[in-house]
């Protein structure tokens, strides 16, 4: 376990641009090349890593997975996010968005009564806005914690709510008759909270199933309604 996670941490380290040499993660883990070079296996057969003869071969989701799997094997959450790009996060999310059939906009900023905010990632299919806050990291999710960062995306996603009718073009929402805005939480691993005040806290490996999901309990969602003139 030790020598897994040490190897983990480090492919995370040293596939950066996408891919490393086996003899590259053998020196920064100080694990032999030949244990190495077993782990990279397992983890290639469970879908982890992708491996290629002595090259380890890395995408935006599979450097999660290493990540998540570091983790669970005792890696510091901290250190191990830190050696994730922040667009690593941001472009999965989107993507798994796009995947679904939504427009995705990112970092869209705003002035509501005066006040710039500005939103993660905005998802849209019509009648739906997914107002998405993306948490590469928290070393504590506990409720107060929680509590804090669902409140803060409600209100954000409110104030956009409240705003868009003066942005309909920015937001993308030109043509449409209504629409639902929704809070949402993404979080890189799992928290103890599912909900919040019915706001979704998702785990990023699991957005995709929620995404499917997602139009069946809608309605039971925390969501701001909006009807415009036709």
């Amino acid at each position: 376990m030790t020598l897994e996670r040490a190897v983990l941490t480090s492919v995370l380290r040293m596939t950066k641009d996408g891919y490393a040499q086996i003899e590259e993660i053998s020196l920064d883990a100080r694990v032999p090349a030949q244990i190495v070079y077993r782990i990279m296996r397992k983890n290639s057969e469970k879908g982890i890593v992708k491996f290629e003869g002595k090259t380890v071969v890395m995408n935006d989701e599979q450097r999660l997975k290493v990540a998540i799997q570091a983790i669970e094997l005792g890696a510091d959450l901290e250190h191990v996010c830190k050696l994730l790009e922040w667009n690593e996060f941001e472009d999965f999310s989107a993507l798994a968005f796009e995947n679904a059939d939504f427009s995705v906009k990112k970092h869209l900023r705003f002035k509501h009564l005066e006040k710039w905010l500005e939103i993660d990632i905005l998802a849209l299919k019509n009648p739906i806005v997914a107002s998405v806050d993306c948490k590469h990291w928290h070393k504590s999710w506990r409720k107060s914690s929680i509590t804090k960062i669902v409140e803060n995306q409600i209100n954000r996603t409110q104030a956009l709510a409240e705003a868009s009718p003066l942005l309909y073009e920015k937001i993308g929402i030109l043509k449409w008759r209504e629409a639902k805005f929704i809070p949402i939480i993404l979080s890189l691993i799992p928290s103890d909270f599912k909900f919040y005040r019915d706001v979704p806290i998702v785990p990023i490996l699991q957005l995709r199933n929620f995404l499917n999901e997602m139009p069946a309990y809608i309605e039971s969602l925390m969501h701001f309604s909006k009807k415009f003139l036709s």
